[in-house]
């Protein structure tokens, strides 16, 4: 049974999380606070498995009460809070600090049917968590990779709970004259700007929002709009993204499979596929996809991934061609971004 403790200033809120979590098998509500001090003091009494936590409360702000779990406690910890643009980078402080994943309370986003189940989907996925430091580093960044016919190539990367850290220390250690890079975080409308705009702030790459009809760049990297779905497609030898409405594949808008798809089907061979750390299996079938049309994959594992899901879910199916820590990750990208064109297609033409 996974026990959980809710800690949200708003009575209705309070209740509406109760009762989609209660109704859940395996999962019980433990206990609720309605403002941090309470919290405390229930934390150490229930030692609960997992805590959500709005960040704007009386008293005591979410920001500041997570630093104090992270520190004392480091229990698994979901964001459930209304996201605006404006407050958008206090959310993206929280996953920084240690907080797991972040969900929309019922509204533009979510109805409410959608939010109990990604809740429930995200505490389950919570409770199996790996709370842990990734170290940062910029040793490869400045250096010049000199690939060869980068402007025909694609790195596509799929990532979720746990994904912004592993993000931002990959993409430190990729250098500028990279290929292009396309990549969904699975994050709410309001988030990707900021933390595109963030990540960019701090990487010789070019970081940025994607937006229809983006020509694909060596040395640029975009991250799928929340909300909205993110595909590739070829005009003569260039490379465009297009932006578009959908339903949501596996819970998710934007969906990992749904950029894979695109990339196999546009790419081919000259695409490079990565998945990172997540809860779910969004992204395995696009992997294994992007394989089978000659693409080079690579897995996150386990020991390093704070979720072992999407990972998981794509090596079980034999989607991955290597699992790596996360660390190794960067570096085996550049080696298989490298290799000749015809590598890749004699692979592809072996199968």
């Amino acid at each position: 049974m996974i026990r959980v403790l809710i800690v949200e200033d708003s009575d209705v809120d309070r209740k509406l999380l109760s009762f989609a979590l209660n109704r859940e098998p395996g999962i019980e509500v433990i206990g609720t606070a309605e403002n941090p001090y309470v919290a405390k003091d229930l934390i150490n009494v229930l030692k609960p498995d997992v805590i959500t936590l709005d960040l704007h409360m009386p008293r005591m702000d979410g920001l500041t009460f997570l630093g104090k779990i992270m520190e004392n406690h480091s229990y698994p910890v979901i964001i459930v809070s209304s996201f605006t643009p404006k407050n958008s980078s206090y959310a993206l402080k929280a996953l920084r600090m240690g907080a797991l994943d972040t969900i929309s309370k019922p509204g533009p986003e979510y109805n409410l049917k959608e939010f109990s189940e990604k809740l429930c989907q995200t505490v389950r996925g919570a409770a199996e968590a790996k709370i842990q430091p990734i170290k940062t580093s910029r040793s490869i960044n400045a250096v010049s990779a000199n690939i060869s016919n980068a402007d025909k190539k694609i790195i596509a990367i799929g990532s979720s709970t746990g994904g912004t850290r592993a993000l931002e220390y990959l993409l430190n250690e990729l250098p500028a004259d990279v290929p292009g890079i396309v990549i969904v975080q699975h994050l709410p409308e309001s988030f990707t700007r900021s933390f595109a705009n963030r990540l960019n702030k701090h990487s010789t790459l070019n970081i940025k929002e994607a937006a229809d009809n983006d020509e694909i760049k060596t040395g640029h990297v975009y991250i799928a709009k929340g909300d909205k779905h993110m595909t590739v497609y070829k005009r003569g030898e260039k490379k465009f993204l297009q932006v578009t409405d959908g339903e949501r594949i596996n819970f998710h808008r934007p969906s990992v499979d749904v950029l894979f798809n695109s990339v196999a089907e546009e790419i081919g061979p000259n695409a490079t596929g990565v998945i990172l750390t997540g809860m779910g299996a969004d992204g395995a079938k696009g992997l294994l996809k992007m394989k089978n049309k000659g693409a080079r994959t690579i897995g996150q594992d386990e020991a390093s991934c704070v979720v072992y899901g999407m990972p998981r879910a794509a090596y079980e199916i034999g989607a991955v061609d290597v699992q790596l820590p996360l660390n190794e990750i960067p570096g085996r990208i550049l080696k298989v971004v490298s290799k000749p064109q015809r590598e890749a297609l004699n692979r592809c033409v072996s199968r």
